[in-house]
């Protein structure tokens, strides 16, 4: 299966008690509608994200298809024109991204259903081949992540090589995703000896700078 994750901010001006209830409801209603859609998640941004102002995202959304045909056959389909209609009421276009992965599954591990979702993205180190940068994220680097005290569930999601392949460039490489039981075990984590070590790894596969991300709570739609 192919995965596709979006990554948005909400419309200018509207509270995000307002945008997480409409993406929940009504455009979930309407996502759901769609052919060939397997599974359908969203990730919406935690309150405590927004203490220090706005977040790099205010949600994520995850959705299934058994494969890129399938996604593509959706481009002319009445359900897909509605979803697309309906994101202009709660969405800022301007900041909308999306990226086509193969999902890659490091730890599978029991997750309570209120858990908090570390998602990050992130960009390859310049002169660094994606499908080596790829193969030091899944082969080196996650069993390190694994490691990390707390982290229940680990999932790493690769831009597919189709993207590169075809000339383009995705405005994210990767895009991690991993489940704590509360904010206090993830808040935990950052002060492992395991957590260094990961960013230490970091250096020899990841553009340097800040890397996005947010912390969220998953809603399962489909």
């Amino acid at each position: 299966m192919v995965k596709l994750v979006a990554f948005f901010k909400r419309k200018p001006g509207l509270p995000v008690e307002a945008f997480q209830e409409h993406w929940r409801t009504r455009h979930a209603e309407l996502v759901v509608q769609q052919e060939g859609l397997r599974r359908y998640v969203q990730n919406h941004t935690l309150a405590s994200g927004y203490r220090g102002g706005e977040p790099d995202y205010d949600g994520v959304a995850e959705a299934w298809f058994d494969d890129t045909d399938a996604m593509r056959s959706l481009a002319d389909a009445p359900a897909y024109r509605a979803v697309r209609a309906d994101e202009a009421g709660f969405i800022d276009a301007a900041s909308m991204g999306v990226v086509v992965t193969d999902e890659v599954v490091i730890t599978e591990g029991p997750v309570p259903d209120d858990a908090v979702k570390f998602i990050a993205f992130l960009k390859r180190k310049e002169g660094l081949g994606f499908r080596d940068f790829q193969e030091h994220w899944r082969e080196r680097h996650g069993p390190i992540a694994a490691r990390v005290p707390g982290n229940r569930r680990y999932v790493q999601c690769h831009a597919r090589a189709g993207i590169y392949e075809s000339g383009r460039e995705p405005p994210f490489d990767g895009i991690p995703m991993s489940w704590f039981d509360d904010t206090d075990a993830l808040r935990a984590s950052g002060k492992s000896a395991e957590l260094a070590a990961t960013r230490a790894d970091e250096v020899h596969f990841l553009a340097p700078g800040r890397l996005p991300f947010v912390i969220a709570r998953e809603v399962a739609i489909l």
